[in-house]
């Protein structure tokens, strides 16, 4: 069987029903069951029937994502799926990949990032922050005209803005204060990006900015006992795969107020020698990237009994 890789996907994929093809699988059931029993609600009837707006609320988007990404990795596994040789999360996705890893249970994981998201959503109040995608340059570029555009504020400004995914060779996303990320976007298409599109995003994720958040963030950390890694996971901070508690807390803190390096993360993956990259969750973002960082990779989506079977397939071929 081929070698291959889970990636869990993170906020931007979420829909109304995203589940519904699954029809009333077990492990789908009983994944929607434990999540709700941890967070004291009903998030089968949320991600049925929405509405999309409640959906796109950071607070509903977080446990939702988790839930989904966790469910379609235990179908996987109740299905005979064969365990992948390393995984890794896009942003809020790694906590999904903790619970496939087996570091954090989904009951432990649920309250962690509705808790990680209303602490980012205090953090920046709504229309103060902002988040845009720079398509079409290279990342350094990016980087350096979101410097440009930081210090026509002058240097004593609060105003904020910075490269925060690095998600294909073409494609950084930048987030910051709205003024900030307004003048970097004028400023980058000025040197020659393609595109600069604002992202329907409520808080700059990912920047500095976040702090506040990710030092709250810090404290529930503390508080959750976290197990020994069953399976590598790459984290996307420092692109390392960690086996003390210690350090996967410290990596998930600064990793909300610090950039996801996911072009790196795919780089790391294929230096084990690792091919074949599986989206695992909603929507297909992660497996569309894998093809643009590097062309001698295969990017396939596990969403719904279709998909999965041709994963199977793809993996014994």
């Amino acid at each position: 069987m081929t070698s291959f890789a889970f990636v869990f996907p993170g906020q931007g994929s979420q829909s109304v029903g995203m589940l519904d093809a699954w029809g009333d699988h077990p492990a789908v059931r009983d994944t929607l069951q434990e999540a709700s029993d941890a967070l004291g609600e009903d998030l089968a009837r949320l991600i049925n029937q929405g509405p999309k707006e409640a959906l796109a609320l950071t607070t509903n988007t977080q446990p939702v994502m988790l839930v989904a990404g966790v469910a379609a990795w235990r179908v996987w596994c109740a299905e005979g799926g064969a365990v992948p040789a390393v995984v890794a999360g896009h942003s809020l996705g790694e906590y999904s990949a903790l619970v496939a890893s087996g570091v954090l249970t989904l009951a432990q994981a649920a309250p962690l990032v509705r808790f990680r998201a209303a602490a980012m959503q205090e953090a920046v109040p709504v229309g103060t922050g902002a988040m845009a995608a720079i398509l079409g340059m290279d990342a350094a570029k990016v980087m350096a005209g979101c410097a440009e555009a930081q210090a026509t504020f002058g240097g004593g400004s609060l105003e904020v803005v910075e490269a925060v995914n690095f998600n294909d060779p073409a494609q950084t996303v930048i987030a910051g204060s709205k003024a900030a990320v307004e003048k970097a976007c004028e400023v980058l298409k000025a040197h020659g990006a393609k595109r600069a599109l604002s992202l329907p995003v409520s808080a700059p994720f990912h920047s500095s900015l976040m702090k506040p958040a990710a030092d709250k963030l810090k404290e529930q950390l503390a508080a959750t006992a976290f197990a020994r890694p069953q399976i590598p996971l790459i984290n996307n901070i420092d692109v390392a795969v960690e086996t003390d508690a210690e350090r996967i807390r410290d990596a998930l803190y600064r990793q909300a107020f610090g950039p996801v390096r996911w072009v790196e993360c795919v780089g790391a993956i294929r230096e084990r020698g690792i091919t074949t990259l599986v989206e695992c969750g909603p929507g297909k973002v992660l497996a569309g990237m894998v093809k643009r960082i590097d062309g001698g990779l295969t990017g396939a989506a596990l969403y719904d009994p279709a998909t999965l079977a041709e994963v199977k397939n793809l993996l014994v071929s």
